[in-house]
């Protein structure tokens, strides 16, 4: 009796562990057929013009309240293009564009308030633009971005610290695919959005995460 109780337990223990194996092998396979040519050098990324992929975009933003915590919010449509060439980065070329309306801060009556007159204004500026001017490349895949960003109706400069994160075939789409990463801060004042300015921060900092597939 003991005896076949040490085997049952053996065989149970076999049988937990062999999917766990299993299944590590598997999600290592799919990787491996993801991105099968994976690589973070800038150098042997593809020159082309990308387009970004809607599935896997995020732009976030953050702002002070109350000098008590920090609201954060992203925008749920975004498009944009890319012209990228390893060997030629000062010509990169970004052209994204924001939908105001898609503002999502998970609290509705905020959110209407915020697309009012007193903030966004989004009858009359439904948008946000941001063009590239060039691009200066720091250590590794890391550059800055000078731009203009266009919001509310009002056009400013604005900088981008940015990071290619790599690049691969994506075996799921037929795409090659770059990932990339940008963060920077402006004054919303500057851009006319300057309501209450005693209870939330006037700087507002962005942060954007994003996959661009080469066009055929």
């Amino acid at each position: 009796m003991n005896i076949r109780t040490d085997v049952l337990r053996l065989n149970r223990d076999g049988c937990l562990l062999w999917p766990l194996a299993l299944t590590t092998l598997l999600l290592a396979g799919c990787v491996g057929l993801i991105r099968p040519n994976y690589s973070q050098e800038i150098t042997e990324l593809r020159a082309g013009e990308y387009s970004l992929d809607p599935e896997h975009a995020y732009v976030l933003f953050r702002v002070g309240h109350l000098g008590l915590s920090t609201v954060v919010g992203r925008f749920n449509r975004v498009s944009a293009s890319l012209d990228f060439d390893p060997e030629k980065l000062g010509a990169l070329r970004l052209d994204g564009v924001i939908d105001i309306a898609s503002i999502d801060l998970n609290n509705e009556d905020l959110e209407r308030r915020l697309l009012g007159a007193d903030w966004f204004d989004t009858e009359l500026y439904p948008e946000a633009n941001f063009s590239t001017v060039d691009a200066v490349q720091g250590i590794g895949n890391t550059f800055i971005l000078h731009g203009n960003l266009s919001l509310h109706g009002i056009t400013r400069a604005l900088s981008l610290e940015a990071t290619f994160n790599g690049g691969a075939d994506n075996l799921l789409t037929g795409r090659y695919t770059l990932g990339f990463s940008a963060q920077g801060k402006f004054l919303r004042s500057d851009y006319g959005v300057d309501a209450l300015a005693a209870l939330v921060s006037d700087e507002v900092t962005v942060e954007i995460h994003a996959e661009f597939q080469r066009t055929p």
